[in-house]
């Protein structure tokens, strides 16, 4: 059964979603972005369909300002309220659980992994973690990179670039920047990599190799930074642009990686 609960965080009144299950291990979904609880063409309902008829109790939840629930849109620096009173919800209204998993993509993972600990999570599983800084609407330097050396393989730009049909001024623009050097990672990338070395609780990262936000993510991960952390945090990886898992291979390969972690 899938049922609407009302919430309190921090003066405001947050709505979440439940679906029923009677199992003792449960699965948050924190949504990235401004991104509602039913998730893009409602694919986190779809999951949390799925999760739950497969027996593992669900709760998606709308942060305060968005979607819902009441309150100003902090972004996800703003979020570790919204994620503690999500789990106490979730905690109530499920009390048979003992464990708690949480997913999250993009800037909702970022969250995640720094507001875990205060927020009660036994276990996280963190896609296409949002680590750029930049502020001039193009992706970072390591994800132009990828991307053009993916281009000049494919006959198929040449011809669009004889024919007049790249826009030269974002192309100059764009190779200006995948020239800079990004051997230092952001500061929200060494937040992050403090907070994963202070976790104790398992983590698993999900990767979207072609995705702009994965690859920076990847570049960063490289980095002195997370050298304490990664050979004790899985990384599974899949051969896709989609930021969000879109296709329905995806879909199901997002599903897979959900209840390997759950059980």
């Amino acid at each position: 059964m899938r049922r609407l609960i009302a919430f309190p965080c921090a003066g405001e009144t947050l709505a979440g979603t439940l679906d029923e299950a009677p199992g003792t291990t449960g699965l948050l979904i924190v949504s990235g972005g401004n991104e509602i609880r039913i998730g893009a063409h409602r694919g986190m309902a779809l999951l949390a369909q799925r999760v739950a008829e497969a027996g593992y109790p669900v709760f998606r939840f709308d942060r305060r300002g968005i979607g819902d629930s009441t309150g100003a849109n902090g972004g996800f620096e703003s979020s570790a309220e919204d994620i503690a009173a999500a789990v106490r919800a979730f905690r109530q209204e499920a009390p048979h659980l003992t464990r708690i998993l949480a997913y999250g993509n993009c800037d909702a993972a970022t969250a995640l992994a720094l507001f875990h600990g205060a927020a009660g999570i036994d276990v996280l599983l963190l896609a296409n973690p949002w680590i750029v800084e930049d502020e001039d609407g193009l992706p970072s330097p390591a994800a132009i990179r990828a991307r053009y050396a993916s281009r000049v393989r494919d006959p198929r730009e040449w011809l669009r670039l004889l024919r007049g049909q790249v826009n030269l001024r974002k192309l100059v623009k764009g190779l200006s920047k995948a020239s800079k050097i990004d051997s230092q990672v952001s500061s929200l990338a060494a937040r992050v990599a403090a907070a994963f070395a202070e976790a104790r609780v398992p983590i698993t990262l999900l990767i979207a190799e072609q995705d702009n936000t994965a690859v920076a993510f990847l570049h960063a991960y490289r980095a002195p930074a997370f050298d304490a952390v990664r050979s004790r945090i899985p990384v599974e990886k899949r051969v896709t642009a989609s930021h969000s898992f879109a296709s329905a291979e995806d879909k199901e390969w997002l599903f897979r990686q959900v209840l390997k972690s759950l059980a």
